[in-house]
């Protein structure tokens, strides 16, 4: 199978960092995010708190509205951490990652992973959902969070029919974009609809065009484990330009028409074509 991105880095040294960084994150997924999840399901259903106890449905139709919502929230939560610096801060350390591959798809900062219990609270107590339902969409989630991450290269009408319905890697590696514009698009995890709702969808760069990572922190010293578990704490750089202060921008030539238009390979040369401007 052919990958969809040449890698740049070592893999092996990718893997044992972000091996580290996952297990962190798990731990913290494991003893306060999901023990918070338990309690807030046990209590939203003894309570009959929540959208879905608010109207007399069939079971069936009120665990597809929990799951719906779950996946809006959590699109407006990936936004928010794009948009308040304090949560940045942290979200920084997945995007920081030069390479993209399903490893990226887990590498998230402990703190990240524990501020999102309170997104837990906030979504189990806004639906109401159920067990059943809850652990369905973990499995989903992060079943298309793998998915999405991935180094995967499907033909085009395949990904083009798939991206209907589910968020695909053509999709997602745009939001790993060095260009902010592109970083700043496609926050869906399952379905893409939201991000055609809200108008933040993106499809028309060729995935050949793309440089992964955020400039500022595109140094081999950036991604060794040490700075990527401190970095949140220390004075933050801006962001979108790389160490020479030149400013990251996309060459409109490579564009395909119309932004929602999935496109395969640039007509141009496998290097990303961007332009650097200092200002």
């Amino acid at each position: 199978m052919f990958p969809l991105r040449l890698q740049k880095h070592s893999l092996i040294k990718r893997l044992f960092i972000n091996s580290c960084v996952i297990a962190l994150a798990f731990a913290a997924n494991a003893t306060v995010v999901q023990p918070t999840a338990k309690f807030m399901v046990q209590w939203t259903h003894q309570q009959s708190f929540g959208l879905v106890h608010l109207v007399a449905l069939p079971t069936a139709i009120k665990s597809v509205i929990a799951f719906l919502l779950m996946d809006l929230t959590y699109y407006y939560w990936h936004r928010a951490n794009h948009r308040f610096l304090f949560l940045w801060r942290f979200h920084n350390v997945h995007h920081i990652d030069p390479d993209l591959d399903i490893s990226t798809g887990f590498r998230f900062h402990v703190v990240e992973i524990v501020l999102s219990a309170g997104l837990r609270v906030f979504q189990i107590a806004l639906t109401g959902i159920s067990l059943g339902t809850y652990v369905l969409y973990e499995l989903v989630y992060q079943a298309n969070t793998l998915f999405h991450h991935s180094n995967i290269r499907l033909p085009i009408w395949t990904e083009r029919w798939l991206n209907t319905i589910l968020v695909t890697p053509r999709m997602h590696g745009i939001h790993h974009s060095q260009v902010q514009d592109e970083t700043n698009s496609n926050y869906s995890v399952i379905f893409p609809w939201w991000d055609k709702l809200h108008q933040t969808l993106r499809l028309n760069i060729p995935q050949s065009e793309i440089e992964i990572g955020i400039p500022a922190y595109s140094s081999p010293d950036d991604n060794k484990l040490q700075h990527i578990l401190l970095a949140p704490f220390q004075k933050q750089r801006d962001y979108w330009r790389k160490p020479d202060n030149k400013l990251v921008e996309r060459n409109p030539a490579i564009l395909g028409e119309g932004l929602t238009q999935m496109v395969d390979f640039s007509n141009t040369s496998i290097t990303p074509n961007l332009s650097l401007k200092t200002e």
